[in-house]
């Protein structure tokens, strides 16, 4: 039977792709709680949701299988035990205890499965719950938080809570307070979904591990070696121990290509500022590397020891690709072409996060002409989709789709 994950490189033709459509937590966005909730601006939740439309419609339109969020989860609690299961551990994991835990779970259970699990991605304000059902303290107060349970406006980002690499994945630690949730929806899904659970999928490194990595940070550059960001959101303490459990537990991935990179909002994630978009081609935010080019990379392979790594150390990124995927030349295409305006501008707008749904076929932003005009001079198909609103979240195509299967190159 086919295996239902099936991930080796960043650039075969992309089969099936896990997506979530904006909905109402957008609009449980204020400008008091937009930094806790990780945005800079609050997006126009008909025209965001339009656009995501769009950009969902533009990979069906290439015979993309196009997998929704909140449809696999809602699949996947298909008994009352399941229902009850997750909305106790939701509770449990946004600090919601004592008597207000058991009146928003008998709140949340009064829903349908599909309007539960809605309700729980756009969070409940204390104004749901009649006044004569608030009894605490902090219920009462007119200026104290507005949530029993905070939205989770980062959802339509897919690319972070898990990521596919070979026949399994990482459900991941996330860095953020805001974010850590997220990960619990695909690891209901992988074990009770009809889809999913009936196969054995290996976890590589799975959320309860105490240190963080997210999506945006790993790369799956070939069959036999993965890159993974030392980012602001990816603990190097988990990709050593993600590349462990790799190496024990399979033998065709062989080296897992560690990349510093500056740890700044801008640079949240290895993917927006480094993404493979054809076999030779990369785009790269030329900020991300010194005046001589350089930069820290961490080779890991299978150490003398099976729980040890060798660990070997390059400066030189251009090089580094050469060599671990047996290539003469590579092309590293800026963004922004490098211009001193356009460059930053772009790569704020992730110019530098593509989706490739196919070797040199990818997906980009339309706002970031200067990128995309560059990408075409390098002999890539660019499809763009519209922006204005997706960007306001700070990340790309890459950052909004989980690859669940593509195609062996």
């Amino acid at each position: 039977m086919k295996q239902p994950l099936h991930v080796t490189s960043e650039i075969g033709a992309l089969q099936t792709v896990l997506l979530h459509r904006p909905g109402k937590e957008v609009e449980n966005l204020t400008p008091d709680y937009l930094e806790h909730l990780l945005f800079d601006d609050i997006p126009h939740l008909p025209m965001i949701q339009k656009e995501h439309d769009y950009f969902a419609q533009t990979l069906r339109n290439r015979g993309i299988e196009v997998l929704y969020l909140t449809n696999l989860m809602t699949e996947s609690l298909h008994t009352e035990e399941l229902r009850q299961q997750f909305v106790k551990q939701i509770l449990t994991e946004s600090n919601v205890h004592g008597g207000s835990a058991q009146k928003i779970a008998d709140y949340l259970l009064s829903f349908d499965t599909e309007e539960m699990v809605k309700k729980i991605m756009a969070g409940v304000r204390k104004s749901e719950i009649p006044v004569e059902k608030r009894n605490h303290l902090y219920e009462l107060l007119d200026n104290h938080y507005p949530f029993y349970l905070d939205p989770m406006p980062n959802l339509y980002f897919t690319r972070d809570p898990a990521a596919t690499i070979g026949n399994g994945l990482t459900i991941n630690t996330m860095r953020e307070v805001a974010r850590r949730r997220e990960s619990l929806f695909m690891s209901y899904i992988i074990h009770h979904h009809p889809r999913y659970a009936e196969f054995d999928i290996p976890i590589w490194l799975d959320r309860d591990y105490p240190c963080p990595i997210e999506g945006g940070d790993e790369l799956v550059l070939s069959k036999d070696t993965i890159a993974i960001g030392i980012s602001a959101r990816s603990a190097a303490k988990s990709i050593e121990q993600l590349a462990i459990n790799m190496f024990k537990r399979q033998k065709e991935i062989k080296r897992v290509v560690a990349v510093e990179i500056p740890k700044s909002r801008a640079f949240m994630h290895l993917d927006t500022v480094f993404t493979m978009v054809d076999f030779d081609k990369f785009t790269i935010h030329p900020e991300i590397q010194n005046k001589d080019g350089q930069m820290d990379i961490y080779i890991l392979e299978q150490g003398k020891e099976e729980d040890t790594v060798k660990i070997t150390h390059k400066t030189n990124l251009l090089e580094t690709l050469k060599e671990v995927l047996k290539l003469k030349d590579v092309a590293l295409i800026p963004c922004g072409g490098g211009d001193v305006i356009a460059a930053p501008r772009e790569q704020w707008n992730d110019g530098s996060n593509t989706l490739a749904i196919a070797p040199g076929v990818v997906v980009t932003y339309d706002r970031n002409y200067v990128s995309n005009k560059l990408l075409r001079e390098h002999g890539m198909e660019v499809i763009e989709v519209t922006s204005s609103e997706l960007s306001r979240g700070r990340g790309g195509p890459r950052c909004m789709s989980m690859p669940l299967s593509r195609e062996d190159l």
